[in-house]
């Protein structure tokens, strides 16, 4: 089984949804200390409006503030030009770029269509041309809209080609509110490595029906390598009611490590922070596993 990179995406998917707003240094302790774990990339915040994203409208103090550890690449989601600009200031290493397959979940999210999307892409490609900033293209609800059902496999794979003829530099399958399957998460992914050649490709999976982590064996399966994760689970869609977190970090982690899996991460580093997440996050529980039950290794007295 080849090596598995796992990228953290807490500091942006998780902190965009929380109730409390975490205080900008905290944010940077939380990821300069991710940056210590073994992680690939860390998306660290998203130069939306701060309107929009109340919680995130201290990107460029975190981006600009943190520690980088030069064998990570650090991530920053954008929405437009202006976002684009602002992450080129800050000297983001790679940018993210969102559009959901959905044209209902598009509208909702970004309030925008499908081709207006596109459109906008295009037109942050030309912007960030000659600034070494790699960039990576998600298409969203690739498994499923929670209000139209199910998307079109053919639809993602198009938007694909778009993304690869605007030179795109990586590509992400995102399970925007968790309605993925193994089963269908196999059969799209294979497509898409065929599909893509040697383009890295993430898988974006998000454990609102419980399905999460099947879905991870169901892509490594079919060729995948890279995985978001959020620690302790934290994270969810705030345009889809219900939707819940992240797969877990730690439980990923754990279970690809049992699984004799290389990632090159550090399972207790990962478990010491995610205790953490209650206290800072103001919450009485997060859904990871492993944080409540331990590792398999952890074995009680007899």
């Amino acid at each position: 089984m080849p090596f598995i990179h796992i990228q953290e995406v807490i500091a942006r998917d998780g902190f965009q949804s929380e109730k409390v707003f975490v205080p900008t240094d905290e944010k940077v302790q939380l990821i300069n200390e991710l940056s210590q774990c073994g992680l690939s990339k860390i998306e660290v915040s998203s130069f939306v409006s701060p309107k929009a994203v109340p919680n995130l409208r201290d990107a460029e103090e975190v981006v600009t503030s943190i520690e980088r550890n030069p064998n990570i690449t650090y991530v920053a989601l954008v929405p437009n030009v202006q976002g684009a600009n602002r992450a080129i200031k800050a000297k983001i290493d790679e940018i993210n770029l969102v559009m959901s397959a959905s044209a209902t979940h598009n509208r909702k999210n970004v309030n925008r269509t499908n081709e207006d999307s596109l459109q906008g892409f295009q037109e942050i490609m030309e912007w960030v041309k000659g600034t070494g900033i790699k960039v990576n293209g998600s298409v969203a609800t690739s498994f499923g809209c929670p209000f139209e059902g199910k998307v079109s496999e053919d639809d993602v794979q198009r938007f694909i080609d778009y993304y690869l003829a605007m030179g795109m530099d990586s590509i992400t399958l995102a399970d925007t509110t968790g309605m993925a399957n193994p089963v269908q998460v196999k059969r799209l992914v294979k497509k898409v490595v065929e599909q893509i050649g040697e383009v890295p490709l993430t898988l974006h999976f998000h454990n609102t029906r419980g399905m999460g982590l099947a879905n991870v064996v169901a892509a490594m399966e079919a060729g995948a390598t890279r995985f978001d994760a959020s620690l302790g689970g934290i994270g969810g869609c705030p345009f889809a009611p219900g939707a819940t977190g992240n797969i877990c970090t730690e439980d990923l982690v754990h279970m690809l490590t049992e699984m004799g899996i290389k990632t090159g991460v550090d399972p207790d580093k990962l478990i010491l922070l995610s205790k953490e997440l209650p206290n800072l996050l103001k919450r009485d529980d997060i859904p990871g596993q492993i944080v409540k039950a331990g590792k398999v290794t952890d074995l009680h007295p007899a």
